[in-house]
């Protein structure tokens, strides 16, 4: 009996298989896939079931432009080709839905979380979390993922979002196209990762 639960077939397509794409179809990447992406992953634990990750669908070409000028000069060509762009950021005030999302806590909004830079922590921790969540969602619905933090943070705070939201990546998203793949880097062994105390 195998020790992992999820059929081989659906450990390959989350992990071992899946990559980090950088080429890209034209097929378009539809609103139902990305519905039913979210749909799977809110599920997923964060701290105080807080929910902080906000996702902006750069659709349309003028919004596309504006997003691939503050790109690093590496990711402005696959991020110009990318069927569908997801910029994920945190939002700073996620706290003020915590009495809906926390029923059996609602304090917590105030107990917890008033202080600006205790909410801007929990806010970058959490969104992180749900991002590399949002990630193995794309890879579930069978399409691949190229995230980047290399972009100018300010300007796309700026230009996407406000002063309440912390930019945390650009995920280009579609299905890959020819020569999606770079070779597939090292990783670290058990041994080298975990310990026993």
């Amino acid at each position: 009996m195998s020790a992992l639960a999820l059929h081989p077939a659906a450990q390959d397509l989350l992990f071992r298989e899946a990559r980090t794409a950088n080429a890209f179809t034209t097929e378009p990447v539809t609103e139902a896939q990305v519905r039913a992406i979210y749909d799977l992953v809110k599920y997923a634990p964060t701290a105080y079931n807080q929910a902080p990750l906000r996702v902006v669908l750069i659709r349309s070409d003028e919004a596309r432009g504006r997003l691939v000028g503050l790109m690093d000069e590496g990711n402005r060509r696959k991020t110009a080709a990318a069927p569908l762009i997801a910029l994920l950021a945190a939002d700073n005030e996620f706290h003020e839905e915590l009495p809906a999302l926390l029923p059996h806590f609602p304090q917590a909004k105030d107990a917890l979380f008033a202080d600006r830079p205790v909410r801007e922590e929990s806010a970058l921790l959490n969104a992180t979390l749900q991002a590399a969540y949002f990630i193995v969602g794309v890879r579930a619905a069978g399409l691949a993922a190229g995230p980047m933090t290399g972009f100018d943070v300010e300007g796309v705070r700026k230009e996407f979002l406000d002063d309440d939201h912390t930019p945390l990546m650009v995920v280009n998203i579609g299905r890959p196209g020819a020569d999606a793949w770079y070779p597939r880097a090292p990783r670290l062994a058990y041994h080298e990762v975990v310990t026993t105390v």
